[in-house]
C-alpha cells in the first residue's frame, strides 16, 4: 500500500472529478497537504495578531472612551483567537483520521461524507444527514 506522505497530488486536482475508489490515496493526500495548509495559515495568523496587536496594545489609556474602544477590540481579538484555536484542534483531529483510515465517513453512520462536503469543510465528520439531524435535535431541545 502506497503511503499517502509519499503521493504527489496534480495541481490541477479535483477531488470532486475523482472517479476512482473513495478516499483513494491521491484524495487523502489532497485533504492531509489542504487541512495542513489552513492549519499553517491560522497560526501565521494568531502569531501575526499576537505580534501586532496584543502586544502593541496599550489598555491603559487616559480617555474612557478610547480604553472602552482598546478594550473590546483586545476583546474580539482574543475571541476569535479562541475560535481558531479550537479549529486548529479539529484539524489535528481531521489528520489524525485520515492516518487511522477513518477520514471521510460520518461518526454517525459510518456511511461516506461527500466529497463536495469534505472540499468545503474538510473538518467535517458528519454527513449531511447526520449534520442536519443533530441541528435539528439541538434546535428542539434548546427551544424546550
Amino acid at each position: 500500500m502506497t503511503s499517502i506522505n509519499s503521493v504527489i497530488v496534480p495541481p490541477d486536482y479535483d477531488p470532486k472529478k475523482d472517479k476512482k475508489d473513495f478516499m483513494n490515496p491521491v484524495m487523502l493526500a489532497y485533504f492531509r497537504d489542504k487541512l495542513i495548509k489552513w492549519r499553517e495559515e491560522l497560526l501565521r495568523e494568531s502569531s501575526e495578531t499576537i505580534r501586532n496587536t496584543l502586544q502593541g496594545t496599550e489598555l491603559q489609556k487616559p480617555d474612557l472612551t478610547d480604553r472602552a474602544s482598546e478594550e473590546t477590540d483586545h476583546a474580539l481579538e482574543l475571541r476569535t483567537r479562541d475560535r481558531e484555536r479550537k479549529l486548529i484542534s479539529k484539524i489535528n483531529e481531521a489528520l489524525m483520521r485520515i492516518d487511522d483510515g477513518s477520514y471521510g465517513y460520518c461518526e454517525e453512520t459510518g456511511e461516506p461524507i461527500t466529497v463536495a462536503r469534505l472540499d468545503a469543510r474538510p473538518i467535517a465528520t458528519l454527513s449531511i444527514e447526520a449534520q442536519e439531524r443533530h441541528e435539528r435535535l439541538e434546535k428542539t431541545h434548546r427551544d424546550e
